[in-house]
């Protein structure tokens, strides 16, 4: 079985994940640790979605959110997010999706993001392009700042979260005097998704949890855009940072945040 024979799996089970999301509010709503919360939803998307990826691809692990990694623990594995955004849905701000990324080893070969309430899926295989719905989809030619929206992953909580946002502060400040506009959106899979189909020009996530950024990540490089860790270099589970940028804005978006570093 190929990686492309796995797509419509992943396809179907983010709209499980769809279902359950548009089913009804959440009903409980839980701090996980200080300012990063959880509601009864992502509990029941991620059940409902293990279950059926367990049954489906017995042979595959899981690692998500809510409850991490289970199943196999050779290279292949599912990387899902069972409501990106969580905030966002708990206010009923209906921007958030349903993130389902498989990798091979520490890269994202497989991509499928549902956005339940845009009515707007997203999906990839490596090799094979990314698309909205069966439109094909490509990251932005923009190649001046000026003219570049940019959007800006959350600011850090919990341990740190001071010397870590000291940081964010000052890249919004360097990229606020230089690009058309700055958004934070809440959620990194839109970000992605956005940054592949070219409405937004980059996007930084000064993190990287590998259910929020696995799927987004290959979109965007089969999207023709480019995606790296803080020091330029290739982005893996692994990375620090998630920063995806159209080709012709990588130099100065790297620069920027370099010079927030600092």
């Amino acid at each position: 079985m190929t990686h492309a024979d796995l797509l419509p799996i992943a396809r179907a089970a983010t709209a499980i994940g769809n279902r359950i999301i548009r089913s009804r509010a959440p009903r409980s709503i839980t701090e996980k640790s200080a300012r990063d919360l959880v509601t009864d939803i992502d509990f029941a998307v991620e059940d409902a979605v293990r279950e059926f990826l367990a049954r489906e691809t017995p042979h595959i692990g899981i690692l998500g959110e809510e409850h991490g990694h289970t199943g196999p623990t050779d290279s292949l594995w599912w990387a899902l997010d069972p409501v990106d955004g969580t905030t966002n849905f708990a206010r009923g701000i209906p921007l958030c999706a349903v993130s389902l990324g498989l990798v091979a080893g520490r890269r994202p070969v497989l991509a499928a993001i549902d956005l339940p309430f845009l009515g707007v899926e997203y999906s990839a295989v490596e090799g094979g392009g990314a698309f909205v719905g069966e439109e094909r989809i490509r990251a932005s030619a923009v190649d001046d700042i000026a003219q570049a929206v940019v959007s800006i992953g959350d600011f850090a909580v919990g341990a740190d979260a001071e010397a870590k946002n000291r940081v964010r502060i000052a890249l919004l400040s360097r990229l606020g005097a230089r690009a058309q506009r700055i958004r934070m959106i809440g959620t990194a899979a839109i970000d992605l998704a956005w940054v592949a189909e070219g409405k937004l020009d980059a996007t930084i996530n000064l993190s990287n949890l590998p259910w929020d950024t696995m799927a987004g990540v290959l979109l965007v490089r089969e999207a023709g855009g480019v995606v790296v860790d803080l020091d330029d270099t290739e982005h893996t589970a692994d990375s620090a940072a998630t920063i995806a940028v159209c080709p012709g804005l990588r130099d100065v978006v790297i620069a920027i945040l370099h010079e927030s570093q600092r």
